[in-house]
């Protein structure tokens, strides 16, 4: 594949997460197969938009920017393991500031949880998972990848926010980001069961990735 069809590949991941959320597009899909059908099909066309992304940066013209060391891979682990523990963490919990979001309105700002770190916990994560694989991938095109696809992350986070204000509106908004700004860094979960299994889900997600690693991405993580 040469830098075309990397580009090809590009264009065609940013069209597929960009249209079908357009309210008008995402109405119609969520009136023939429901919201939760929506979510289902919208997360395994990203998952598998970004696969592909990922072997066509693999298979671009290889133009060395700094060697592999034995180190990166290690931090790359390291990363991937505090990546799956904080989407375990975040994933379909109350979070009225970010995109998605389960049961909003029973966000409580004094206990937080993974929020008072961060408003944007899976934006977060994204960034964490792009910067991470940068260092063991120093060729030109997954700089490109890993680079766009974190700094998207980054810059996403100010977009939401203005978003979820206009939707809140201002006032709203500043009273709950400061209320979660208050609670304390470290503070009892309201149910140590779940926050058990959301752990133990982490760790499952992180052991099944480097398994999967070199069956999705055609190269091993290990």
């Amino acid at each position: 594949m040469g830098w075309f069809g990397f580009a090809t590949v590009f264009a065609a991941f940013f069209l597929t997460h960009s249209i079908p959320v357009r309210p008008a597009v995402k109405s119609r899909i969520v009136k023939r197969i429901g919201a939760g059908g929506f979510g289902l099909a919208y997360s395994a066309l990203s998952v598998a938009m970004l696969a592909l992304l990922i072997r066509s940066a693999g298979a671009a013209p290889y133009v060395q920017l700094w060697p592999q060391m034995d180190w990166h891979r290690h931090a790359a682990h390291l990363g991937m393991l505090a990546v799956c523990l904080l989407l375990a963490l975040s994933v379909a919990r109350p979070n009225p500031f970010s995109f998605g979001g389960a049961r909003n309105n029973g966000f409580d700002p004094a206990r937080p949880g993974i929020l008072r770190w961060t408003r944007h916990p899976i934006l977060l994560a994204l960034a964490i998972w792009a910067g991470v694989h940068l260092l063991p991938n120093g060729d030109l095109a997954h700089v490109i990848l890993f680079g766009v696809l974190g700094g998207f992350a980054l810059a996403g986070r100010a977009l939401i926010d203005r978003r979820k204000r206009r939707v809140l509106g201002g006032a709203q908004w500043r009273a709950l980001d400061r209320a979660r700004r208050a609670a304390p860094w470290f503070h009892a979960p309201r149910f140590w069961p779940e926050l058990f299994i959301r752990l133990v889900i982490g760790l499952a997600a992180f052991a099944a990735l480097l398994l999967a690693h070199p069956h999705v991405i055609g190269v091993p993580a290990l």
